[in-house]
């Protein structure tokens, strides 16, 4: 029994930004996995993925640097090409490639006390899926991908499908100012939080970008304040890197305070750098302070 289950498709990611153009490995999990691998060792953790055969090196190198990896096969890795300007809260998005969604016979060996669902496209965890694994644990979900689908290339906005019978078996949820309005129809965090609370979730976290983040649990709202980085080099896994902290407090027992300040901090110093976080707590301790 994995204290966190992280499930999601490693991806091959091309970042586009005024200064440069990077290519690198990407995705909800990717990131999570990363982060949560340079923190101490309080909480046990698993990665589940699917990758094309060409992107098995990336997952070689999450198991050396000490990550429980679970790796189903898929046709294609999922390929994405992200273009920021100068406002890092707002990007565009292509998918050159997609990976196969994962399945109830993938899911069913797992055992967690939190699944993490990384959601990056629509289809890749249908609602019988997720709701097999709210009767084994709590389900975390970042919803971006649940509001994305590709035609062509090109990555369209879509209403959340099955978004009801999904929030019935959602525990925790994550989600930006962007996505909140998409799927509530209001610009207002409290009143989105206290909407999605009412469909049956139990943690909403909403980031705000560099207005901070928000978490509603308990009929408690709970405001976070971002931490001002030195740079601005990549917002790519920003999102993901939150998850990461926040959980990681929260398995520990953590309030939701204390869980949020955490997240904020490790977001601050991934945003100075490309790829996934790679500081120590005692960078993470030192931005709080």
């Amino acid at each position: 029994m994995k204290d966190i289950c992280s499930i999601g498709h490693i991806t091959r990611d091309k970042i586009v930004t005024p200064k440069n153009t990077v290519y690198m490995a990407g995705g909800t999990s990717y990131y999570m996995s990363y982060g949560i691998s340079r923190l101490p060792e309080k909480v046990s953790y698993q990665l589940v993925t699917k990758v094309g055969e060409g992107q098995m090196g990336e997952v070689e190198k999450l198991r050396q640097a000490g990550v429980d990896t679970l790796c189903y096969p898929s046709r294609h890795t999922v390929y994405f090409e992200n273009r920021y300007g100068i406002d890092t809260n707002n990007r565009t998005q292509r998918v050159l490639a997609k990976a196969d969604p994962f399945t109830l016979e993938e899911v069913r060996p797992l055992e967690a006390r939190v699944f993490h669902l990384g959601s990056l496209l629509a289809d890749d965890f249908s609602p019988e899926v997720v709701k097999y694994l709210a009767t084994k644990g709590l389900v975390s979900i970042d919803v971006q991908g649940y509001l994305r689908e590709v035609v062509g290339e090109d990555v369209r906005a879509i209403p959340w499908k099955h978004q009801e019978e999904i929030l019935a078996a959602t525990s925790i949820l994550k989600l930006n100012e962007h996505e909140m309005e998409v799927i509530t129809n209001s610009k207002d965090p409290r009143t989105v939080a206290r909407t999605l609370a009412d469909q049956g979730v139990k943690e909403v976290v909403i980031t705000l970008g560099s207005y901070g983040s928000l978490i509603y649990a308990d009929r408690h709202f709970y405001e976070i304040p971002a931490f001002q980085p030195r740079e601005v080099v990549d917002a790519t896994g920003c999102g993901d890197t939150y998850s990461t902290g926040y959980l990681y407090c929260r398995l520990q027992g953590m309030g939701y305070a204390e869980a949020g300040r955490f997240a904020a901090a490790m977001c601050t110093l991934k945003l100075e750098h490309n790829g996934p976080f790679d500081g120590t707590l005692a960078d993470i301790e030192r931005v709080m302070r």
